[in-house]
C-alpha cells in the first residue's frame, strides 16, 4: 500500500506540474493571440487597402497591358520587315554602285588606252615627220646659206684658185 500512496503523490504531482505548464503555455497563447490580433487589425487597416488598389490596378490595366504587348509585338514584326526591306535596298545599292564603279574603271582604263594608243599614232604620224621635214628643212637651210656665203665671197674679192677656205660646208 504504500507504494500505491507514493504513485499516487507522483501522479499528483506530476497532474499538478502538467497543470502549470498548461497554464504556461495558456498565457503565452493568449499573449501571441493579442500580438496576432493587433497585427491582423493593422493588416486590415494598412495592407487591405493597398492589396485592394493593387488588386484593381492590375484588373484595370490587364487589358491595356494586353493591348500594350500585341502593340510592341506588332510593332516589332512591322520594324523586322522594314528593316529587312531596308537591307535588301542597301544591298541593291552596294551592288550598283559596285557595277557602276567596274563599269567608270573600265571606261578610263579604255579612254587611257586610247590616249596612249593616239598618242603612239600621232608621234609616228605627225612628229616623227615633222621632225624629219624639220631636219631637211635646215640642211636646205644650211646648204642655201653657205652657197650664198660662198658666191657673196666669190663676188668680194675671193681668191678663186681653189684654196680650201676656212669654212666647211655641212
Amino acid at each position: 500500500m504504500e507504494h500505491l500512496n507514493v504513485f499516487i503523490a507522483l501522479t499528483a504531482v506530476a497532474i499538478a506540474l502538467q497543470s502549470l505548464v498548461l497554464f504556461g503555455i495558456f498565457l503565452s497563447l493568449r499573449k501571441t493571440s493579442a500580438k496576432v490580433d493587433t497585427l491582423t487589425t493593422e493588416l486590415r487597416t494598412n495592407a487591405l487597402p493597398a492589396i485592394q488598389s493593387a488588386q484593381s490596378l492590375i484588373t484595370t490595366s490587364g487589358p491595356k497591358l494586353e493591348e500594350i504587348v500585341s502593340n510592341v509585338h506588332t510593332t516589332t514584326a512591322l520594324v523586322r520587315g522594314q528593316v529587312e526591306r531596308l537591307d535588301n535596298t542597301v544591298s541593291d545599292i552596294i551592288d550598283r554602285t559596285r557595277l557602276q564603279v567596274i563599269r567608270a574603271d573600265e571606261l578610263v582604263t579604255r579612254t587611257l588606252d586610247r590616249v596612249e594608243d593616239t598618242t603612239e599614232t600621232l608621234q609616228h604620224t605627225v612628229v616623227s615627220p615633222v621632225r624629219q621635214l624639220t631636219g631637211i628643212m635646215q640642211g636646205v637651210s644650211v646648204g642655201l646659206g653657205a652657197l650664198f656665203r660662198a658666191r657673196n665671197r666669190r663676188r668680194a674679192g675671193g681668191n678663186g684658185t681653189g684654196e680650201p677656205q676656212d669654212e666647211m660646208f655641212i
